[in-house]
């Protein structure tokens, strides 16, 4: 008498992607190499796999779809790339702020770099739309994680610092735009520069 085989298991099914996450993701993909303008509803309709009603259901306007797409745009590269892996590089405030561009520099040399969404979008939307203004706001979050960084490291003026560090920042990802593959290297000795003149009691430091 033969035995009876049991039934082989069923293969354990992956989680499926939401539609408002796939609408998201694909909306994300396209707006950080493109644009906002360039980009229509219609072609995240057709990539995301989507009906019409389904994206509207989530975004009732192109705009709420782009606003979402700086919240992400925040939460993946200013919180997720940017200040947790300066975090994890250094072991002090100051060297944390520094090893903000060697995650430039990293990141500068990535086949997915798209240079900042919020500048881009910024110039492409202007300050006075909607998404213009929500941009202004997300550059002003990355000047306060630095600022924090600052006040962790004890430095003197940290608004000052903040701004001026900013401008480093943002030169250095124009400039590795254009193709300057050492922009970040070169941004980050200035940077050094500033951080010592913004130490307390440095001679000529801003706020003695």
């Amino acid at each position: 008498m033969t035995s009876e085989k049991s039934a082989p298991e069923a293969p354990a099914l992956l989680p499926r992607e939401q539609p408002r996450e796939r609408i998201l993701n694909t909306a994300y993909a396209l707006f950080s190499q493109r644009g906002i303008r360039d980009v229509g509803v219609d072609e995240v309709i057709a990539r995301s796999g989507v009906a019409k009603a389904t994206l509207y259901r989530h975004f009732p306007s192109k705009n709420d779809l782009a606003l979402a797409f700086l919240q992400m745009r925040e939460e993946r590269w200013t919180l997720g790339l940017v200040e947790a892996e300066a975090r994890r590089r250094g072991s002090t405030a100051e060297e944390q702020l520094l090893a903000i561009f060697d995650v430039f520099g990293d990141w500068f040399r990535r086949t997915d770099f798209d240079a900042c969404a919020f500048i881009n979008v910024l110039l492409e939307m202007r300050p006075e739309h909607p998404l213009g203004q929500a941009s202004i706001q997300y550059l002003d979050n990355i000047r306060s994680m630095v600022r924090g960084l600052a006040e962790e490291a004890g430095l003197e003026d940290t608004d000052s610092f903040a701004r001026s560090w900013h401008i480093l920042m943002k030169g250095s990802i124009v400039s590795a735009t254009e193709g300057d593959m050492d922009a970040a290297s070169r941004a980050q000795a200035m940077a050094r520069d500033l951080i010592g003149r913004h130490r307390r009691g440095a001679d000529g430091a801003v706020g003695d």
